[in-house]
């Protein structure tokens, strides 16, 4: 009996040992202060709001991952500007960021396209030039001699002259540079992995404002001091100047507004449009809308973008041209022409 006593005897001091411990915890805790009792409760709802902001950003960051890969997003994506080349599937290229005296000057993949239609400009031009330098008056150009002289020719008798009149040979070389740096621009825009600069409304504005000052120094010239302020005035009695200078100030500004609209606008509504298309195959997971939808008519807006892109060119160019021809052109002198022409 003793042995069986004796392990009765180590079981009941091991719970014992265990329940004392339990039941001191119990007693501390049911008579510790409400003050102690509220920091526990206290703590306990910082971590668990922890863990539910935590949580809320973990899903905040899958949603904007999700978000990411809209359709809108990637449209967007591809039209504005960026300080990334993307490259897909080889990588990408980050372009350097520059900031001076608090002014943002970074290098975006629109300004390389600019400097790169600029290098195309001055590297065709210069090698037709050299060409036209060694010609004799029996040579006749060929190739892209040829192809440039017949759009400068266009520039220089359709645009230039047929709008200015005389004295337009001044105004050329100016209409020449916009109207071929434009083309470039726009259809860099349509080459794979291109972007178009002209879809940037920074760049059409820019454009717009040296036509702008191009036109009133055009205008300050032919007139004087003098006549560029009768200009304002429209030539109308006196009592109305309270009404026609206001109109004819906000004139001035509403050319190079409607020039900057029109050639952002036109180069970047044919790219939402192509893109859309080829999402609609995309959204609705039919191979069907592809083929018959989604391919044909985004080639056909494609083709339609090589014609918009010399259009919008020679829109912005004609409208220079017909902006300066309008500020230096002098009143009466066509009636004079036809008059000493009559004697």
């Amino acid at each position: 009996m003793k042995p069986v006593i004796v392990k009765q005897a180590q079981a009941f001091l091991k719970v014992l040992a265990l329940a004392v411990p339990l039941l001191m915890s119990t007693g501390a805790s049911a008579s510790a202060s409400p003050a102690e009792a509220g920091a526990a409760v206290h703590d306990s709802s910082a971590v668990a709001a922890e863990v539910a902001g935590a949580h809320a950003e973990a899903a905040a960051h899958g949603a904007e991952a999700g978000h990411s890969e809209k359709p809108g997003d990637v449209i967007m994506h591809h039209i504005l500007d960026s300080n990334v080349f993307a490259f897909e599937p080889f990588g990408e290229v980050e372009l350097p960021k520059i900031v001076v005296g608090g002014f943002d000057i970074s290098i975006t993949k629109h300004v390389v396209m600019m400097w790169l239609a600029a290098a195309i400009v001055l590297i065709v031009f210069g090698a037709v030039g050299s060409r036209y330098a060694k010609m004799t008056p029996k040579d006749a150009p060929k190739g892209m001699a040829n192809s440039m002289e017949a759009l400068v020719d266009f520039i220089r008798l359709d645009v230039a002259k047929s709008n200015i009149g005389p004295g337009y040979e001044k105004h050329l070389p100016y209409l020449l540079t916009v109207f071929f740096f434009i083309l470039l621009c726009n259809v860099l825009g349509l080459v794979p992995y291109g972007a178009t600069a002209t879809g940037n409304v920074n760049v059409t504005l820019t454009l717009a404002v040296f036509t702008f000052f191009i036109t009133q120094v055009a205008s300050l010239k032919a007139h004087g001091i003098k006549g560029y302020a009768a200009h304002l005035t429209a030539g109308t009695h006196w009592s109305l100047w309270i009404i026609m200078i206001p109109i004819e100030i906000i004139g001035l500004f509403t050319k190079p507004f409607a020039l900057t609209v029109r050639l952002f606008a036109n180069m970047t509504a044919g790219h939402i449009v192509i893109l859309s298309l080829i999402f609609i195959s995309f959204i609705l997971k039919s191979y069907i809308v592809a083929v018959a939808v989604s391919v044909p008519f985004s080639i056909f807006i494609y083709l339609l973008e090589i014609f918009v892109a010399f259009l919008q060119a020679f829109i912005f160019t004609m409208l220079s041209a017909l902006f300066i021809g309008l500020a230096t052109a002098h009143e009466g002198h066509e009636e004079h022409e036809a008059g000493v022409a009559h004697h």
